[in-house]
């Protein structure tokens, strides 16, 4: 049976971020993006309710990422859901679901020093890569 894995998300970054290197050199970027949803509750009053998303990037992406991405800046990013198991400090064991950056678009206005700022379809490098998926 076929499956999907997909999330697709438009949001603003929360915070600014930095690239980090792996040991075999492959650039990767952790960065939280806010999506808001509003909404009127059963009186008429407006609300609003804000999500966080874990979003990783990798390679070329992560590179195009942290030198034009700051907090606040508005993207486009489409990617799939990855939950993966850690121990923290402390010896726990806990878990962190991330989306893994495929597709990134910049939605802000054009900065005057980039020609282009879309990245399209950027492959993850990185050992979880989908090696198994038939088509």
């Amino acid at each position: 049976m076929a499956s999907l894995n997909k999330a697709i998300l438009i949001g603003n970054i929360g915070k600014d971020f930095e690239l980090r290197k792996t040991a075999a050199g492959s650039s990767i970027a952790n960065l939280t993006l806010a999506t808001t949803r509003r909404y009127k509750d059963g009186q008429g009053q407006p609300q609003e309710e804000t999500e966080w998303h874990n979003i990783v990037f990798f390679g070329k992406t992560a590179e195009i990422a942290s030198q034009y991405l700051h907090k606040g800046s508005s993207v486009y990013v489409e990617g799939r859901l990855r939950t993966r198991k850690y121990t923290d400090k402390q010896g726990i064991e806990r878990y962190v679901t991330e989306i893994i950056g495929e597709t990134l678009q910049f939605l802000d206005k054009k900065p005057a020093d980039v020609r282009s700022t879309n990245v399209r379809k950027a492959t993850p490098q990185h050992a979880d890569d989908d090696a198994d998926v038939p088509f």
